[in-house]
């Protein structure tokens, strides 16, 4: 579904493509793009809503402006190639949606709101759902993933699919995140030849650059937090169980899910709650714990009073970028400043041992849910199995592997069924690691109510021979364990984005997501991207 690099995650936290391999990173304080002003540059959803109401803006005009907005800024202007498609219907949905409003039928807050979806997430309308494959080409699915399903049914506009890594990013060992033969690269839209992070890195760079309201990311292993940062973006990865993975082309059944990325945090848990519900085609979402309204509480001064909280200091993910850690010294002090209680440092065992097993998990889980899906896609389906992916790709390397190979894809396909031992004493072990050994034995020992990490270091330059640069992360502990974990702007590195991590013990979103709102509004570190050519000086 998304993985952070085939193995970039476990080691660091446990239509066009572009033809140079490399793009040079100027230097010195680059001027920006100039992309000329846009009337609805960081507008909340909650002001699209009111403007709504109130009936300055109607939806179909606000869908209008997003689908000029991604003509102008991912076709032509800075090509950020973050979208690979609009949906054809997307004014004519507005314009019902406008209708029901002037009948007095208002859905909920999403109501009238463009959302763009990750190219991983099936909609049974006019746009097609490829994980950014050749191989799946024209592929229209016969019904709606559950999560674009609950999207339509709270009322928004699915404004069309996002670009990301092919395959979500496990396909090559040296594979450059937000590449796919689809989509072509998706740039940074901070630092145009930096890299935006995968696989949700259109998701990221599209939501960031104003294109839609807010954008729908999926994770395996950071592919929602490490985009968020890299973009400026609040990125929330939700407990494994509270969004439903039915119709999504997957990775991994135990640890796959999908979330919101946002500009800011009430506009990632309105999406959120947009996105739930149970789904009974996803056993995992049956009796979820969590309320659909996270948003009740946003703006309500307890809310930003942390004083009854304890927040453990992952040190273990520091000291490896001393620019992200004077970013994460800065958000320390704060949640100090809010009442948070801050034990520091805590540490979590078993961090780099856990990827191992992940990964080899990973594989076996690959093939047997790839190929359920695309079984699924019925008999005019280009590719039918992994097999067919792969031969696809030998037989079209010039178009599909042009910078690297498919060598995960071929390893995943020597996997045999979920019913090998090797594959069961993988994944049991990677659970109990990351969990009862792991992050519950942590919050218990410490009686913490979330963990501190930094989300990533700030985008490298996007290198199409060497693949991905990761350096500064920390989602594998919530990812493996299949926690959640919310990323928010806590600060740059010239000029770059750098997010700070709030992770936690299974279906604790409502806590988390008051840390997030309550840093958020003491430390506003959310700044527009202005598409330069080259990084900020020190």
């Amino acid at each position: 579904m998304a993985v952070v690099g085939a193995l970039g995650a476990a080691a660091v936290a446990g239509s066009a493509c572009i033809r140079s391999d490399r793009e040079p990173d100027a230097r010195q304080g680059a001027a920006p793009t100039e992309v000329g002003s846009f009337e609805l540059e960081e507008v909340t959803i909650a002001e699209l809503g009111r403007r709504m109401a109130e009936g300055e803006r109607t939806s179909r005009e606000i869908t209008g402006l997003y689908l000029d907005r991604i003509e102008a800024l991912d076709r032509q202007g800075p090509t950020l190639r973050s979208v690979v498609e609009t949906n054809p219907d997307a004014l004519g949905i507005a314009e019902e949606l406008d209708r029901e409003r002037a009948a007095g039928n208002v859905r909920g807050p999403l109501h009238g709101v463009p959302i763009l979806l990750k190219d991983n997430i099936a909609t049974a309308d006019r746009t097609t759902t490829t994980a950014g494959s050749l191989a799946l080409e024209g592929s229209i699915s016969r019904r709606d993933a559950f999560v674009a399903a609950q999207l339509r049914s709270a009322g928004a506009v699915l404004l069309g699919k996002a670009n990301l890594s092919e395959w979500a990013n496990f396909r090559s060992n040296r594979s450059s995140s937000g590449w796919s033969a689809r989509g072509g690269q998706c740039r940074n839209p901070y630092v145009l030849s930096r890299n935006p992070c995968g696989s949700s890195s259109g998701s990221g760079a599209a939501a960031s650059a104003n294109l839609c309201a807010a954008a729908v990311g999926t994770e395996t292993d950071g592919s929602i937090i490490c985009p968020s940062s890299a973009n400026g973006l609040v990125g929330i990865k939700p407990t494994v169980g509270l969004v439903s993975r039915s119709g999504i082309i997957p990775i991994s059944a135990i640890q796959d899910t999908a979330g919101p990325m946002a500009r800011t945090v009430a506009d990632a848990t309105a999406l959120l709650g947009g996105m739930t519900g149970e789904d009974p085609l996803d056993q995992a979402t049956v009796g979820s714990p969590v309320p659909t309204n996270l948003t009740r509480h946003l703006g309500e001064p307890d809310a930003a009073d942390l004083s009854s909280l304890r927040i453990g200091i992952g040190r273990q993910f520091f000291d490896r970028d001393g620019r992200v850690d004077a970013v994460m010294v800065e958000a320390i002090e704060a949640l100090r400043s809010l009442g948070a209680e801050i034990v520091d440092p805590v540490e979590i065992a078993h961090r780099r041992e856990v990827g191992r097993h992940e990964y080899e998990a990973m594989l076996y889980e690959f093939k047997a849910g790839l190929n359920q899906y695309l079984a699924g896609l019925g008999g005019d389906a280009p590719a039918r199995t992994l097999e067919d992916v792969i031969a696809f790709n030998e037989a079209n390397a010039e178009r599909e592997m042009p910078y690297f190979g498919q060598e995960i894809l071929i390893e995943a396909e020597a996997k045999g069924p979920l019913t090998e031992a090797a594959y069961r004493t993988a994944r049991d072990t990677a659970n109990r690691l990351s969990r009862e050994e792991g992050l519950d034995a942590v919050l218990s020992e410490h009686r913490l109510d979330a963990i501190l990490g930094p989300s990533g270091g700030p985008a490298w330059v996007t290198d199409l021979v060497h693949g991905d640069g990761f350096s500064v992360g920390s989602s594998g502990a919530a990812a493996v364990a299949g926690y959640p974990n919310v990323t928010v702007p806590a600060g740059h590195v010239h000029g770059l984005p750098v997010g700070v991590s709030f992770f936690g013990a299974a279906w604790s979103e409502p806590t988390l997501i008051r840390v997030a709102w309550a840093f958020e509004q003491a430390a506003p570190h959310r700044r527009p991207p202005r598409f330069r050519t080259g990084v900020d000086e020190a």
